[in-house]
């Protein structure tokens, strides 16, 4: 549906394929963005684990018969969509990598709006005397953190992952770009490093894990985190108690949001609305977590 026709309809039905998502802040984002322009946007999660590439292109097919205007995919699918689309952006294709689909006269194009949202969120942390980053995760986040640094001129990108062999398929779809190289370990990822990306899903909750040991981080460094639940994961709290800076998840999920509602709509959202839908979330969350934590043990939630 055209830009038009959104306005004329005054109605928008979106979503996000993954799992787990329970704690996605997507669905008040878009709802709040959509509500500003004079939209009623309904964003449905469709969580569904393990599914195969069948099931998935099930999921796919209900999406373009459903009257969807698109829909956002998560961990850990954002890889395995990638053959099940009828396009690729050109972004999205050179990575391997998708965390939207737009549907638009029964055809689904993939997009990924996780590296625009990075590279506009990390942007401020760059020193324009160079940078040295580690990048832990080379799946379809990593992916997308990776492009975007190289989209900033970052000459010197260390790619972790605990499988070599996908860190070394990322590196080689960075080649054109060039300055990325596989790193053996975390420790040389981050030797002479000025800053560090989780962009694996270690320490999401319920996951309590850092995916870098503590002793590595120090003052020279940033480090920042894909993972936004909890907004100040193992890993930056780590980071912040030995002097790093630190930037959340937030940044980035409000600014792929925007990206992604964008490319839904044709029109641009309010960051600041989505940001505040966002903060709600996250404060009744955060409420939500401390009275449970609170409770005797064995007295069940409400």
């Amino acid at each position: 549906m055209s830009k038009r026709g959104y306005a004329a309809s005054k109605k928008l039905l979106t979503g996000l394929i993954g799992a787990p998502i329970a704690h996605s802040a997507s669905p008040a984002m878009h709802e709040r963005a959509a509500e500003a322009l004079g939209l009623r946007c309904h964003y449905q999660l469709i969580e569904v684990a393990g599914a195969d590439a069948a099931g998935l292109a099930m999921m796919l097919e209900g999406v373009r018969r459903l009257g969807f205007a698109g829909v956002n995919v998560t961990f850990p699918y954002k890889e395995a969509v990638v053959p099940l689309l009828d396009a690729l952006a050109p972004r999205a294709a050179a990575m391997g990598a998708v965390n939207t689909v737009v549907v638009k006269d029964g055809r689904l194009t993939g997009h990924n709006t996780d590296t625009t949202g990075f590279a506009r969120a990390v942007a401020p942390l760059l020193a324009p005397s160079g940078n040295a980053v580690a990048v832990i995760g080379a799946g379809g986040v990593g992916k997308a953190i990776a492009f975007a640094l190289a989209s900033l001129d970052v000459t010197d990108i260390r790619i972790f992952d605990s499988e070599l062999a996908r860190a070394a398929t990322l590196v080689s779809l960075l080649a054109p770009r060039g300055g990325a190289r596989v790193a053996a370990s975390v420790e040389d990822a981050l030797h002479g490093a000025t800053g560090l990306v989780n962009g694996t899903p270690v320490g999401m909750l319920p996951n309590r894990d850092t995916p870098v040991a503590v002793t590595l981080l120090h003052d020279k460094l940033w480090v920042t985190d894909a993972v936004y639940s909890p907004l100040i994961t193992p890993l930056l709290a780590a980071a912040q108690e030995r002097g790093a800076r630190i930037m959340t998840g937030r940044e980035l999920a409000i600014y792929q949001a925007a990206d992604a509602f964008e490319l839904f709509t044709g029109l641009a959202p309010s960051t600041e609305i989505m940001g505040e839908a966002f903060d709600e979330v996250m404060a009744a969350r955060s409420s939500t977590y401390r009275a449970a934590s609170s409770r005797p043990v064995g007295m069940p939630g409400v």
